[in-house]
């Protein structure tokens, strides 16, 4: 009975790993198609439900990103200057911040598609870029849409995103160095705090 339990052990073991170990490029082709089938497929996403929005980028999209380590680069310098307590508040509010950014993206949603660029693995590599278009639908203009991501682990996990080529943890490193000036670390927080209950408030109405 032992050695069977260890055997059923290892084989589960085994199955983890090799699910965890997905290419950074697949990963973001599956993660983004599973998500667009499901918006295409919910008229309350379409129709400006964030709540529902939210609980899907929550599931499906949120799991491969690196939380701490975008809000440490989006701090640069000041993250040293933030004590523990601090960096895990900070990093829950700038997580929050960024659900409901990507969750109104996705209300937002008409039909684009998306076109993976070309890619390449080399061995031995744990940071990477994997490049996409968003096509729009009509005249609109395309969209540059790229994920950096660093292997952890077993698995890769995106800690920034370019859009039209402008970064994501750089566009909030401006912002977030000129509050710090002015208030400190705890004046981040509470101006991240005010954000996102702004943020509630809009969702419910919705």
């Amino acid at each position: 009975m032992k050695s069977l339990f260890a055997l059923f052990s290892g084989l589960l073991i085994a199955i983890t790993a090799m699910a965890q170990e997905v290419a950074p490029d697949a990963l973001i082709k599956t993660v983004s198609s599973e998500v667009l089938d499901i918006v295409r497929k919910d008229k309350d996403i379409q129709s400006g439900n964030t709540k529902k929005a939210i609980d899907l980028v929550e599931a499906k999209v949120l799991p491969h990103f690196n939380f701490t380590r975008m809000t440490q680069l989006a701090l640069a310098r000041d993250w040293r200057q933030a004590s523990p307590a601090q960096q895990k508040i900070l990093t829950d509010e700038f997580h929050l911040l960024l659900v409901r950014t990507y969750s109104k993206a996705l209300t937002e949603y008409k039909d684009q598609t998306i076109n993976y660029k070309p890619f390449s693995l080399k061995a031995g590599e744990t940071d990477v870029r994997v490049r996409t278009e968003i096509k729009q639908s009509g005249a609109g203009k395309n969209i540059e849409l790229d994920y950096f991501l660093e292997k952890s682990g077993t698995a890769w996990k995106v800690y920034d995103i370019e859009v039209g080529g402008i970064s994501l943890v750089t566009t909030y490193r401006d912002s977030f160095a000129t509050e710090v000036r002015k208030s400190g670390i705890d004046g981040l927080i509470k101006s991240l705090q005010a954000k996102n209950k702004s943020g509630e408030a809009t969702s419910v109405k919705k």
